[in-house]
């Protein structure tokens, strides 16, 4: 069995939660796009582990794997390894595999990162850890990837082919050219290149082969639908595909070999950075709604925008990813707000519209058209059925599934492992 798992708005939805959930049924767990600049939270008992590159299901069984659609940075990887061993669990080769076709972030994609979001007028919120840049050498064929970091001649070879090209970049937009060759953050990645060394594998070949053995396989995206490279909010999206097609191509696995395609879905909706965000709730019930459901960025700490609950922009999330299941997620978070609103279309210029237009301007002149529904006042978070859900929440979580028109098998009422229940 093959199963995708893809955020359906900007992110932070909490896809950790639910791939730490479902993982202990899964043979492999799979990231498959992005880099450090997704953050996943995983909640067990009183622990609390930030991913940023290590696969969500690294907490139970599955073997986990970061395939060569990821942008790796190494030292990243080697400080999330040393949080486990501190906390007593071990991660060795037999545990992780990293993908030899997986690109790696060097120093100078992160210098230039910063320069150039420094230099923009119009900021597009990047998190200035090289991912866009260490993805736009990805597709100018100039990447150091994992198979180089591992193997001291070859990286070496290759450093000093691409050093001059990046010395001219940095100097040009008025950084420091030296940290492309600097001796020390070489034999730094020299030693994590030995370090590494025996995680290398071919992922694609371990997925279709765990799939001929009838295993089964989990591919973890980072981010959310509306920040993908191509059909996100041009220009404030992510330097990646987030959908789920984005999963066969990076990870090497036919689309026939698909079988389910899980949303993450929050209950209301969030935006880190820059860009539209149509049912944006500004002063206090915006800050109400961020303080209840701690929305600040595990990666950069940032506060998150907060929103009501945006039906044209997950009608296109459905039609992008082919969703045949949703998980929803912080319901808890809207205890207390009478009314709650779903925005069910947008008026655009004097007219209704049920899906998003598909210029990012465009989007911006959108104005929300509400459903309101009531309330509830009960504390959720010891809930554990759908049927202990007070009647009014019952009602929220029935017609966002009949607006979606995709069944919504899972409800989170908590950051805790047992604070998710499936909805019969």
């Amino acid at each position: 069995m093959f199963t995708i798992i893809t955020g359906a708005q900007f992110g932070d939805e909490g896809k950790g939660k639910i791939v730490d959930l479902l993982a202990k049924d899964y043979d492999i767990v799979a990231r498959f796009q992005g880099g450090n600049n997704a953050g996943h939270t995983v909640r067990v008992g009183d622990e609390v582990y930030k991913l940023h590159l290590i696969p969500s299901g690294i907490l139970l069984d599955a073997r986990v794997l970061i395939g060569p659609g990821v942008v790796l940075n190494p030292e990243v990887l080697a400080e999330e390894i040393t949080m486990f061993e501190n906390h007593g669990i071990k991660i060795d080769a037999e545990k992780l595999g990293l993908d030899a076709k997986t690109s790696i972030i060097m120093p100078y994609h992160i210098e230039l990162d910063g320069l150039r979001e420094e230099s923009r007028e119009t900021k597009i919120g990047t998190t200035k850890r090289g991912i866009g840049y260490a993805y736009i050498d990805k597709v100018a064929r100039d990447e150091i990837r994992v198979a180089e970091l591992v193997d001291k001649k070859r990286f070496l070879a290759r450093l000093e082919e691409l050093a001059p090209q990046k010395e001219k970049e940095i100097t040009a937009m008025g950084g420091n050219p030296k940290i492309v060759r600097d001796p020390v953050l070489i034999e730094r990645y020299l030693e994590l290149g030995r370090q590494f060394a025996p995680y290398v594998t071919d992922v694609s070949r371990e997925i279709n082969e765990a799939l001929d053995e009838e295993k089964h396989v989990m591919a973890e995206a980072a981010q959310g639908t509306h920040l993908d490279v191509i059909h996100g909010t041009q220009k404030f999206v992510t330097s990646s595909s987030t959908i789920a097609g984005s999963a066969c191509a990076n990870l090497g696995v036919g689309p026939t070999r698909v079988d389910n395609v899980i949303a993450i879905v929050k209950a209301y909706i969030t935006r880190v950075g820059e860009g539209p965000l149509p049912t944006e709730l500004a002063g206090e019930l915006g800050e109400q709604i961020q303080k209840a459901g701690g929305e600040f960025g595990t990666t950069t700490g940032r506060s998150r925008r907060c929103g009501w609950f945006d039906l044209p922009l997950l009608k296109k999330a459905i039609a992008l990813n082919g969703y045949t299941e949703i998980s929803l997620t912080k319901l808890d978070v809207l205890t207390g707000l009478d009314p709650i609103r779903i925005c069910v279309c947008y008026n655009y210029r004097g007219e209704n519209v049920d899906y998003p237009p598909e210029l990012t301007e465009d989007l911006t002149e959108c104005t929300p058209v509400y459903e309101d529904l009531p309330g509830w006042k009960n504390d959720l978070t010891e809930v554990k059925a759908f049927e202990e859900l007070p009647e009014n929440a019952k009602k929220y979580v029935k017609r966002l599934e009949k607006l979606m028109k995709v069944p919504i098998n899972y409800i989170s009422v908590g950051p805790g492992r047992a604070q998710t229940f499936k909805k019969e």
